[in-house]
């Protein structure tokens, strides 16, 4: 961190929190400077700091390299994550408890005084700000900038954001960003907003106009307000005037403007804590969120050796079923010509309400009109894949089986369409945002895959000219999960044949580098709590 202090301080006075979002280099170096400057210049102490995976502090450094292997920021931030998620954690938890390090140390010195600091920040610096909001009491005045805005709107527009970011079930508790404002009434809040961000500016308008009326009933009509400023994503020099402004006001007891031609910006290695620019090129022992990770996992291991089968089913049953609309499959099917000796039929049917899965049926043309025992496939990409599983269908079917290549929620055939640039399985895609937004409701992507294998377990017994008293599953890949999970609660799954596929679920978090790919779509939430 770096530290701000005014010239001539005879007194303890208000200091402010500077939260960063990204890391410091190029534009956001000054960007950040920038905005530090404009406060310190209205009078107040300055604590700006680095949060996990930005500016020194680069989880995954490789100083033999004197570079990162994970992108720092978004990436690293997901990377590290996605396997809190698994463990039941948020990556929040990390920067939290980091802010409010930084609060306690901010009430150890002399030129602050404890009762007047405030917090401010954008993006992630504007999410770390909310979490303090609600977190952390010790909060005397606060200026969230592009962030805040309401769930309903971010949905919407399609965006996927940061680990750190997803607060798992709050939406399923009736939780919007409203609750952020109102957890600091009546203190003073200012949000700070930009019309161009991708955080819509819509639904920042709404959430500050439905939470002035809460200030104006304990007689502070004067304390929250909104200033925005005509720009992209970032925090411009009229909102860290704007932010100089009211921090001085609430902080010190007057308002001061800085003049602009004050605010000029330095080398931002002249701003570094260590020689390197890394703390994990200069302290072998530093921890980031992988250690902690292992620690975690190391404790729920023994932990869950305590839990009784039937506790860990019944946790799992409740995460699969929770929330499904179950309703009749009104299965389709749909014959397509024979390809060789291959007679193929398509089918679509209902896994749940509004909720469609898709298959295609292999059988050798010589038992198309026999009842036919079936071996059922899930692998990665689904349908769109069966091809370079040419060899396992063909052999599979000559042997006397019929062939069910299954297209689950979001793959194969069902994949979603480009929402925000990425296709659909890269970070930020389609799957990653709309993840997200199961996540937020106490859901997952994995659930409602292993929800749809159940449901095709039952769909077997419809399906004209099978013999469902043989059923077996055929899987490859990652996939291969949502299977051996489904297993775990119906006794119909007994025979599984897997290639390729994962070990555990703790092998992955003890992996310091994987392969990240779509890697949300095999997370339930918690699941390393009850078994693997």
């Amino acid at each position: 961190a770096n530290l701000y202090v005014p010239d001539g301080i005879t007194t303890p006075r208000g200091a402010v929190l500077f939260a960063s979002g990204h890391h410091p280099q190029a534009k956001h170096a000054e960007e950040y400077q920038i905005v530090c400057r404009y406060l310190a210049k209205a009078g107040l102490v300055v604590l700006a700091q680095d949060p996990i995976g930005q500016g020194e502090r680069f989880s995954y450094y490789e100083k033999s390299l004197k570079g990162t292997t994970i992108n720092c920021c978004c990436p690293e931030h997901d990377h590290a994550g996605s396997q809190c998620s698994a463990l039941g954690d948020s990556l929040c938890r990390y920067f939290v408890h980091d802010i409010m390090r930084g609060v306690d140390y901010l009430c150890t010195r002399p030129e602050v005084d404890p009762k007047r600091i405030g917090i401010t920040g954008n993006s992630g610096g504007g999410t770390q700000t909310c979490l303090m909001m609600m977190c952390d009491p010790r909060i005397a005045a606060a200026a969230p900038g592009t962030f805040v805005m309401n769930r309903q709107s971010y949905m919407y527009v399609g965006g996927a954001q940061d680990a750190e970011q997803i607060w798992r079930g709050m939406t399923a508790l009736g939780w919007d960003h409203e609750d952020i404002l109102l957890a600091m009434c009546p203190k003073p809040v200012r949000v700070l907003a930009v019309t161009y961000d991708f955080f819509p500016i819509e639904g920042t308008r709404r959430t500050v106009q439905r939470c002035k009326r809460f200030w104006k009933m304990l007689g502070q009509p004067g304390k929250v307000d909104l200033v925005e400023d005509v720009s992209t994503h970032c925090y411009t020099r009229n909102l860290a005037r704007a932010a100089a402004e009211f921090f001085s006001q609430h902080l010190l007891g007057k308002k001061v403007t800085p003049r602009d031609e004050d605010i000029q910006p330095i080398e931002p290695s002249q701003l570094w804590c260590t020689q390197s620019g890394q703390v994990r090129g200069e302290l072998p022992g530093a921890r980031f969120v992988y250690e902690e990770n292992l620690d975690r996992l190391t404790l729920l291991t023994k932990q869950r050796k305590q839990l009784s089968q039937k506790k860990k089913n019944d946790w799992l049953r409740e995460k699969i079923f929770a929330g499904r609309k179950k309703c009749d499959l009104n299965l389709r099917v749909y014959y397509t010509p024979r390809i060789n000796n291959l007679a193929i039929q398509a089918g679509l049917w209902f896994s749940q309400e509004d909720i469609c899965n898709y298959g295609v049926m292999f059988r050798d043309f010589r038992q198309s009109e026999s009842k036919t025992p079936v071996t059922l496939a899930v692998w990665n990409n689904g349908t769109q894949a069966a091809a370079d599983h040419a060899p396992w269908i063909r052999k599979t079917c000559q042997a006397g089986r019929a062939v069910l290549v299954l297209d689950v929620s979001g793959m194969g055939c069902l994949e979603p369409s480009i929402l925000n640039g990425p296709s659909a399985r890269e970070f930020y895609g389609a799957l990653h945002k709309l993840n997200d937004d199961l996540f937020w409701l106490d859901d997952s992507l994995a659930a409602m895959r292993v929800y749809d294998v159940l449901r095709a377990v039952e769909l077997i017994e419809q399906w004209p000219g099978l013999d469902s008293s043989d059923l077996r599953f055929y899987t490859h890949g990652t996939a291969g999960m949502y299977v051996r999970l489904a297993a775990l609660l119906d006794n119909r799954i007994k025979k599984i044949e897997s290639v390729e596929g994962w070990k555990n679920y703790s092998d992955w978090v003890k992996t310091r580098y994987y392969d990240s790919t779509d890697i949300r779509s095999l997370i339930i939430p918690g699941l390393l709590k009850y078994f693997d």
